[in-house]
């Protein structure tokens, strides 16, 4: 029978060596060199997990809000740098979401 701490090191690796992970630590890192552009995305974030935490709480997010978290991304996606972190993101978030509904699954959560 599997370890399921040997499995879960190699899904770590696994997970390291993708190239969703490899795109977005390079989208991140070329991200970083423009401090204003790493301020613009870290205030686009915290409004975007406020929303979600909203959202999973059941409270109204609102159409002011959406519009907003909207105009922001339209903002940051035409620097090419935000956009390439942007979309390097979603993909490696899309992966990792995979991975836990495979895991919430099988453990019945």
């Amino acid at each position: 029978m599997a370890n399921p701490y040997d499995k879960a090191r190699e899904l770590s690796i696994a997970i390291k060596e993708s190239q969703e992970y490899r795109d977005y630590i390079e989208a991140k890192e070329r991200a970083a060199q423009d401090q204003e552009l790493v301020a613009a995305l870290n205030d686009y974030q915290e409004k975007q997990f406020d929303m979600q935490k909203k959202t999973m709480l059941g409270e109204d997010v609102g159409q002011e809000m959406m519009q907003q978290m909207q105009n922001l991304y339209q903002i940051l996606a035409r620097d090419p740098a935000a956009a390439a972190y942007l979309q390097a993101q979603i993909r490696f978030t899309m992966m990792v979401n995979e991975v836990y509904r495979h895991l919430a699954e099988v453990l019945k959560m």
